[in-house]
Parts: structure tokens; sequence; C-alpha cells
């Protein structure tokens, strides 16, 4: 019994460097998470880290599939921080 090879063939040298790009870019964001501390209470700093980090496995997986995906996991990570500090200042009263 013969097992069909993957019918997926590996992207471009292009598209994973791309991808390798978006993953760098995350982790520039990731440092800017990391100073999100100073603004946020401890149980809504702990959420913001264990997104940023579904977010980073999320970007592998991309990686491997969809590498120039990978582009917007960084994008979308820094909306989510910008939107949920906004509306914790405004709605939970977070300050410096």
């Amino acid at each position: 019994m013969d097992q069909a090879p993957d019918a997926s063939p590996a992207p471009p040298g292009w598209k994973r460097a791309l991808g390798i790009v978006g993953l760098v870019a995350h982790l520039v964001v990731g440092y800017i998470y990391l100073t999100v501390g100073l603004v946020t209470p401890m149980p809504w700093y702990a959420l913001f880290l264990l997104v940023w980090a579904a977010l980073l496995v999320l970007g592998i997986v991309l990686l491997r599939r969809h590498p120039l995906w990978v582009l917007l996991v960084p994008v979308l990570a820094f909306g989510l921080l910008v939107g949920g500090v906004s509306l914790g200042g405004a709605f939970l009263g977070w300050t410096a």
C-alpha cells in the first residue's frame, strides 16, 4: 500500500523570506507587548502576552503553509494591542 506524496510543494524562497521578515516583525511587536505592563493590570497583561504567543504560533504555522500571510500577523498583533489598551484606558481607567 503506497502513500500518496504530499500534494503541496514547498513555497518559493522569496515567499519564505518574506514570511521570516513577518516573524521578525512580530518579535519587534513582542517588545512593545512587554512594555504594556506599565499601563495594564497584571491579569490583563498576562492575557495580552498569551494573545501575542498564540499569534506567534499562528505565524509559525502560516510560515509552513502560506508564508505571505505571516506579514499580516504583526499588523494584527499591533492592532489588537493598541485597541485593547485604548479600550482599557477609556472604559477601565488604565493610566500609566
